[in-house]
């Protein structure tokens, strides 16, 4: 099966322009992946891999940039966080009819994770609510690819939490 997802990276590329760059991640297995170099320092590879499963896909591609740029720093995985206008795009509706169904069903619709002038979502929370709560087709692979995007992001995530007080704060949080 075929899958399409983004990482997003922090590199030192100094004055090569990514040349050697590009040279380095078509080496270590990246040839399936178009490379962004919009803003210093980072540096964004859309993958369109082929393997059994997203997370076969995604795990690969993540040992494969390794390997190719062992000082890079993954910034995010995608698809995960994303506003209504993106989920509404992905399963082929309206944002204003998204808006509806938070609205109408708000006490089982996905708590965000950002609230502020941009509301953010995990895409596997919204996809899976939208799947089960409102029996909308949703492609599996597309659903397994917002799981394991998601769970790379929290995981990169949790790598950076004090592990003294997450022992404090779990029962607090969760």
């Amino acid at each position: 099966m075929e899958y399409n997802f983004i990482l997003k990276y922090q590199i030192d590329h100094g004055e090569d322009e990514g040349n050697s760059i590009a040279e380095r991640l078509g080496a270590g297995g990246c040839d399936d992946a178009l490379l962004g170099l919009g803003q210093p320092g980072r540096i964004a590879l859309n993958f369109c891999r082929q393997a059994k499963s997203a997370e076969n896909a995604l795990l690969s591609a993540l040992a494969d940039v390794k390997k190719a740029l062992p000082d890079a720093i993954l910034i995010e995985a995608a698809p995960d966080y994303v506003g209504l206008s993106d989920v509404a795009d992905s399963v082929g509706v309206s944002r204003q009819n998204l808006r509806k169904l938070m609205l109408q069903h708000h006490a089982s619709f996905p708590v965000p994770v950002h609230e502020g002038k941009a509301v953010m979502w995990h895409l596997s929370d919204m996809l899976q609510w939208l799947q089960q709560k409102m029996s909308y087709k949703v492609s599996e692979s597309d659903l397994q690819l917002a799981q394991v995007t998601k769970q790379i992001n929290l995981a990169k995530a949790l790598s950076q939490v004090n592990k003294e007080l997450l022992k404090d704060m779990k029962s607090l949080i969760i």
